[in-house]
Protein backbone atom coordinates (compact mmCIF):
# COMPACT_ATOMS: atom_id res chain seq x y z
CA UNK A 1 0.00 0.00 0.00
CA UNK A 2 1.56 3.28 -1.08
CA UNK A 3 1.57 6.53 0.82
CA UNK A 4 -1.85 8.12 1.06
CA UNK A 5 -3.87 5.05 -0.07
CA UNK A 6 -5.16 4.37 3.45
CA UNK A 7 -6.02 7.99 4.23
CA UNK A 8 -9.51 8.14 2.64
CA UNK A 9 -10.66 5.13 4.69
CA UNK A 10 -9.67 6.88 7.90
CA UNK A 11 -11.27 10.26 7.20
CA UNK A 12 -14.25 8.99 5.19
CA UNK A 13 -16.72 9.92 7.94
CA UNK A 14 -15.36 13.46 8.35
CA UNK A 15 -16.46 16.55 6.47
CA UNK A 16 -15.41 20.14 5.96
CA UNK A 17 -12.59 21.74 7.92
CA UNK A 18 -12.00 18.72 10.16
CA UNK A 19 -11.51 16.47 7.13
CA UNK A 20 -9.09 18.94 5.53
CA UNK A 21 -6.98 19.11 8.69
CA UNK A 22 -6.87 15.32 8.99
CA UNK A 23 -5.94 14.75 5.34
CA UNK A 24 -3.25 17.43 5.45
CA UNK A 25 -1.83 16.02 8.68
CA UNK A 26 -1.61 12.47 7.31
CA UNK A 27 -0.09 13.69 4.05
CA UNK A 28 2.59 15.66 5.91
CA UNK A 29 3.57 12.62 7.96
CA UNK A 30 3.71 10.44 4.84
CA UNK A 31 5.81 12.95 2.92
CA UNK A 32 8.07 14.48 5.58
CA UNK A 33 8.00 11.78 8.28
CA UNK A 34 9.81 12.70 11.52
CA UNK A 35 10.14 16.48 11.02
CA UNK A 36 6.40 16.58 10.33
CA UNK A 37 5.68 14.68 13.55
CA UNK A 38 7.76 17.17 15.53
CA UNK A 39 6.15 20.21 13.89
CA UNK A 40 2.54 18.98 14.04
CA UNK A 41 2.72 17.93 17.68
CA UNK A 42 4.43 21.16 18.63
CA UNK A 43 1.67 23.20 16.98
CA UNK A 44 -1.04 21.00 18.45
CA UNK A 45 0.30 21.33 21.98
CA UNK A 46 0.56 25.12 21.57
CA UNK A 47 -3.15 25.18 20.77
CA UNK A 48 -3.75 24.86 17.03
CA UNK A 49 -6.66 22.55 16.06
CA UNK A 50 -4.58 19.44 15.37
CA UNK A 51 -5.95 16.08 16.61
CA UNK A 52 -2.85 15.07 18.55
CA UNK A 53 -4.00 11.63 19.75
CA UNK A 54 -5.12 10.66 16.25
CA UNK A 55 -1.74 11.77 14.92
CA UNK A 56 0.09 9.59 17.46
CA UNK A 57 -2.12 6.60 16.65
CA UNK A 58 -1.37 7.10 12.95
CA UNK A 59 2.36 7.26 13.68
CA UNK A 60 2.07 4.00 15.61
CA UNK A 61 0.18 2.47 12.68
CA UNK A 62 2.88 3.52 10.20
CA UNK A 63 5.49 2.06 12.55
CA UNK A 64 3.53 -1.20 12.51
CA UNK A 65 3.61 -1.18 8.70
CA UNK A 66 7.35 -0.55 8.71
CA UNK A 67 7.05 2.84 6.98
CA UNK A 68 8.47 4.59 10.04
CA UNK A 69 10.97 3.56 12.68
CA UNK A 70 9.25 3.08 16.04
CA UNK A 71 12.20 4.46 17.98
CA UNK A 72 12.58 7.53 15.76
CA UNK A 73 8.83 8.10 15.73
CA UNK A 74 8.69 8.04 19.52
CA UNK A 75 11.69 10.35 19.74
CA UNK A 76 10.09 12.80 17.29
CA UNK A 77 6.81 12.70 19.20
CA UNK A 78 8.50 13.41 22.52
CA UNK A 79 10.55 16.26 21.02
CA UNK A 80 7.50 17.82 19.37
CA UNK A 81 5.41 17.54 22.53
CA UNK A 82 8.22 18.91 24.69
CA UNK A 83 8.77 21.85 22.34
CA UNK A 84 5.06 22.68 22.24
CA UNK A 85 4.53 22.61 25.98
CA UNK A 86 7.74 24.60 26.54
CA UNK A 87 6.49 27.31 24.18
CA UNK A 88 3.22 27.45 26.12
CA UNK A 89 5.09 27.62 29.42
CA UNK A 90 7.37 30.33 28.05
CA UNK A 91 4.42 32.43 26.88
CA UNK A 92 2.80 32.08 30.29
CA UNK A 93 6.01 33.00 32.06
CA UNK A 94 6.49 36.03 29.80
CA UNK A 95 2.92 37.34 29.89
CA UNK A 96 1.97 36.48 33.47
CA UNK A 97 -1.52 37.64 34.42
CA UNK A 98 -2.05 38.98 30.88
CA UNK A 99 -2.24 35.46 29.43
CA UNK A 100 -6.08 35.29 29.16
CA UNK A 101 -6.42 38.69 27.49
CA UNK A 102 -3.53 38.28 25.03
CA UNK A 103 -3.43 34.55 24.24
CA UNK A 104 -7.19 33.94 24.54
CA UNK A 105 -8.29 35.86 21.42
CA UNK A 106 -5.34 34.52 19.41
CA UNK A 107 -6.17 30.86 20.10
CA UNK A 108 -9.95 31.46 20.35
CA UNK A 109 -10.05 30.41 24.01
CA UNK A 110 -12.79 31.87 26.20
CA UNK A 111 -12.37 33.10 29.75
CA UNK A 112 -14.27 30.12 31.17
CA UNK A 113 -11.60 27.77 29.85
CA UNK A 114 -8.89 29.87 31.48
CA UNK A 115 -10.75 29.82 34.81
CA UNK A 116 -11.06 26.03 34.56
CA UNK A 117 -7.33 25.75 33.89
CA UNK A 118 -6.59 28.06 36.81
CA UNK A 119 -8.61 25.87 39.18
CA UNK A 120 -6.77 22.83 37.78
CA UNK A 121 -3.41 24.45 38.45
CA UNK A 122 -4.46 25.46 41.96
CA UNK A 123 -5.53 21.90 42.74
CA UNK A 124 -2.73 19.89 41.13
CA UNK A 125 0.18 22.31 40.73
CA UNK A 126 3.22 20.88 38.95
CA UNK A 127 1.71 17.36 39.02
CA UNK A 128 -0.98 18.62 36.67
CA UNK A 129 1.60 18.62 33.87
CA UNK A 130 1.62 14.82 33.96
CA UNK A 131 -2.16 14.66 33.75
CA UNK A 132 -2.89 17.53 31.35
CA UNK A 133 -1.45 15.72 28.30
CA UNK A 134 -4.34 13.25 28.45
CA UNK A 135 -7.01 15.98 28.56
CA UNK A 136 -7.54 17.93 25.31
CA UNK A 137 -7.64 21.64 26.02
CA UNK A 138 -5.64 21.41 29.22
CA UNK A 139 -2.42 20.44 27.47
CA UNK A 140 -1.55 23.99 26.46
CA UNK A 141 -3.68 25.86 29.00
CA UNK A 142 -2.09 24.05 31.94
CA UNK A 143 1.41 24.97 30.78
CA UNK A 144 0.35 28.57 30.12
CA UNK A 145 -1.13 28.98 33.58
CA UNK A 146 1.77 27.27 35.34
CA UNK A 147 4.18 29.52 33.48
CA UNK A 148 2.13 32.53 34.53
CA UNK A 149 2.14 31.30 38.14
CA UNK A 150 5.93 31.58 38.26
CA UNK A 151 6.77 27.86 38.35
CA UNK A 152 10.53 27.52 37.93
CA UNK A 153 11.76 25.95 34.68
CA UNK A 154 13.70 23.00 36.22
CA UNK A 155 10.55 21.87 38.05
CA UNK A 156 8.44 22.42 34.95
CA UNK A 157 10.88 20.43 32.81
CA UNK A 158 10.88 17.36 35.06
CA UNK A 159 7.10 16.98 35.06
CA UNK A 160 6.34 18.31 31.57
CA UNK A 161 8.89 16.17 29.75
CA UNK A 162 8.03 13.07 31.77
CA UNK A 163 4.42 13.63 30.76
CA UNK A 164 5.48 13.97 27.12
CA UNK A 165 7.18 10.56 27.25
CA UNK A 166 4.19 8.88 28.94
CA UNK A 167 1.62 10.39 26.58
CA UNK A 168 3.56 9.78 23.36
CA UNK A 169 4.47 6.23 24.32
CA UNK A 170 0.87 5.38 25.25
CA UNK A 171 -0.75 6.37 21.96
CA UNK A 172 2.03 5.30 19.61
CA UNK A 173 2.06 1.89 21.28
CA UNK A 174 -1.72 1.59 20.92
CA UNK A 175 -1.53 2.52 17.22
CA UNK A 176 1.24 -0.05 16.72
CA UNK A 177 -0.66 -2.84 18.50
CA UNK A 178 -3.91 -2.12 16.67
CA UNK A 179 -2.21 -2.29 13.27
CA UNK A 180 -4.65 -2.52 10.34
CA UNK A 181 -7.61 -2.43 12.74
CA UNK A 182 -6.94 1.27 13.21
CA UNK A 183 -7.76 1.97 9.55
CA UNK A 184 -10.90 -0.16 9.30
CA UNK A 185 -12.46 0.78 12.65
CA UNK A 186 -11.82 4.48 12.87
CA UNK A 187 -15.16 5.44 14.47
CA UNK A 188 -14.95 2.80 17.17
CA UNK A 189 -11.34 3.62 17.86
CA UNK A 190 -12.08 7.33 18.05
CA UNK A 191 -14.05 6.53 21.18
CA UNK A 192 -11.66 3.80 22.27
CA UNK A 193 -8.61 6.02 22.48
CA UNK A 194 -10.57 8.35 24.76
CA UNK A 195 -10.98 5.44 27.17
CA UNK A 196 -7.34 4.50 26.72
CA UNK A 197 -6.38 8.05 27.59
CA UNK A 198 -8.67 8.01 30.61
CA UNK A 199 -7.11 4.74 31.78
CA UNK A 200 -3.62 6.19 31.49
CA UNK A 201 -4.84 9.37 33.17
CA UNK A 202 -6.26 7.48 36.15
CA UNK A 203 -2.98 5.59 36.50
CA UNK A 204 -1.02 8.85 36.60
CA UNK A 205 -3.50 10.38 39.07
CA UNK A 206 -3.15 7.33 41.31
CA UNK A 207 0.63 7.66 41.29
CA UNK A 208 0.41 11.36 42.12
CA UNK A 209 -1.94 10.70 45.04
CA UNK A 210 0.42 8.04 46.40
CA UNK A 211 3.36 10.45 46.12
CA UNK A 212 1.43 13.15 47.94
CA UNK A 213 0.36 10.82 50.70
CA UNK A 214 3.88 9.51 51.25
CA UNK A 215 5.41 12.98 51.51
CA UNK A 216 3.84 13.93 54.89
CA UNK A 217 4.78 10.51 56.24
CA UNK A 218 8.42 11.08 55.34
CA UNK A 219 8.35 14.49 57.00
CA UNK A 220 6.89 13.04 60.19
CA UNK A 221 9.56 10.34 60.22
CA UNK A 222 12.24 13.03 60.24
CA UNK A 223 10.75 14.61 63.34
CA UNK A 224 10.38 11.27 65.21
Amino acid sequence: MGPGEDIPAIVDQLTGHERNIMETMFAWVHNYEYPAIVLLLMLGIVGLPIPDETLLLFVGYLSFKGELSTALSLSAAVVGSACGITISYGLGHLLGARVPTIVGPWLHIDQTSFRTAQRWVSQWGKYGLLIAYFIPGLRHLGALMLGASGLQYPTFAIFAYTGAVLWSTTFITVGYLLGEEWVTSSTTLHHMFRWIGMGALMTVVGLIIVMRLRRPQRKSEKFD
